[in-house]
């Protein structure tokens, strides 16, 4: 059987399983999303573990690509990880020569979440404390270690690894995230940690590992992949933008602020909604009433423009006519020429590129495409 390389109940899921029990299985068959962001910030994590591996002096190590991404900015915020790490690594030295130092660790936490393990970036072990450090590449929004599950998930991970042969007395956890110059740290005792698993942290667990518990909707709900369908959500955004205003014809400032608060969530959950009927009617054929699908409008191109100059040229029109820096465009050209001749001359070489499909209200003016017509034409 191949290994399994996510957990149902993972710590990086942590915040939403723990306020949205439920959530946990109904995600798991679900395909795990993608974006250029993920991509980058995968591309970025091997950069700060290869840098942080050198410093350790691991030998036989490659370079990792950085594909695409742009490497002077990887490799500068990767440095400040690298650089706080290192720092982190020697003080402790200071006072537990042999501490141990782990990179990309696999932490278990299954006996208090069933198949419960996530991956800490850096875990360094003293004589009375353990050190959870993670590398997060983000810049949308600054991310805290206080009480954060996914560090405490790591924590316990941590301690059951290692307690037996250490008196661990303090967890201090530390997220690092270079590109908003954010390096948030946080430290709790053992047993205050330990409280949380066994009357927090276990008992929601068991529910989230038997599908059970209460839908919840918040701002844990951004990443969750049902969150374009999800009912209680829905129901949590409609409740929010039922405002009440008061009879006089302008809003306060007070009323407006309060709108400024909800209108953020309002419009992410409306973009999900949108992305999710967009992908079911033009993958799925599926139908939403007022809506269609249409192929958005495309610019016309030069199909051959070596040809296109030829026959300029055998017409009449001197090069400093027809080109800038290039050929001159469609329109420039049907100027140039007028409609009719360029039509007679030109037209046979004019192209116009398939449209990107897209949903639209059945008042657009534009022919509604047919998406099983499209999917036999592929066949």
């Amino acid at each position: 059987m191949p290994p399994v390389n996510h957990a149902i109940l993972s710590a990086s899921s942590a915040h939403r399983w723990l306020e949205c029990p439920p959530s946990a299985m109904l995600e798991k068959d679900i395909p795990e999303e993608t974006s250029v962001y993920a991509e980058e910030g995968s591309a970025a994590h091997e950069v700060a573990e290869y840098k942080v591996r050198w410093y350790l002096g691991e030998k036989d190590l490659t370079p990792p690509s950085t594909g695409n991404f742009d490497a002077a900015e990887i490799d500068c915020h990767t440095d400040t990880y690298a650089y706080y790490v290192s720092d982190k690594i020697e003080t402790i030295r200071k006072s537990c020569p042999d501490a141990i130092v782990l990179v990309e660790q696999r932490l278990d936490f299954s006996n208090y979440a069933e198949g419960g393990f996530g991956t800490g970036d850096l875990v360094i072990v003293a004589d009375d404390v353990i050190q959870v450090i993670d590398f997060k590449y983000g810049q949308g929004v600054a991310v805290s270690a206080e009480n954060n599950p996914q560090m405490m998930l790591y924590a316990l991970g941590a301690l059951n690894l290692y307690d037996y042969l250490y008196d661990v007395k303090t967890v201090q956890t530390a997220i690092v995230q270079p590109r908003l110059n954010s390096i948030s740290e946080w430290e709790i005792p053992v047993p205050e940690l330990l409280d949380w698993a066994e009357n927090t942290l276990k008992p929601i667990a068991e529910l989230a590992a038997k599908g059970e518990g209460e839908f919840k909707a918040g701002s844990h709900c951004r990443f969750c992949k049902l969150r374009a369908a999800c009912r209680k959500r829905a129901e949590y955004m409609l409740e929010t933008a039922k405002y009440e205003f008061a009879p006089p014809a302008e809003l306060s400032d007070e009323e407006i602020s309060e709108i400024l608060k909800i209108s953020s969530d309002l419009s992410k959950w409306a973009d999900d909604v949108f992305a999710y009927a967009q992908a079911k009617a033009i993958n799925e054929g599926r139908k939403w009433r007022g809506f269609k699908v249409v192929e958005s409008g495309t610019k016309r191109r030069y199909s051959d423009e070596k040809k296109i100059a030829e026959i300029c040229r055998a017409n009449g029109y001197r090069l400093s006519k027809i080109y800038k820096q290039s050929l001159i465009g469609i329109t420039d050209m049907e100027k140039l020429m007028g409609k009719k001749k360029f039509n007679e001359l030109l037209g046979g070489y004019i192209i116009r590129p398939k449209g990107k499909l897209t949903l639209v209200p059945e008042s657009d003016k534009r022919e509604e495409i047919n998406i099983f017509d499209e999917f036999k034409e592929e066949e």
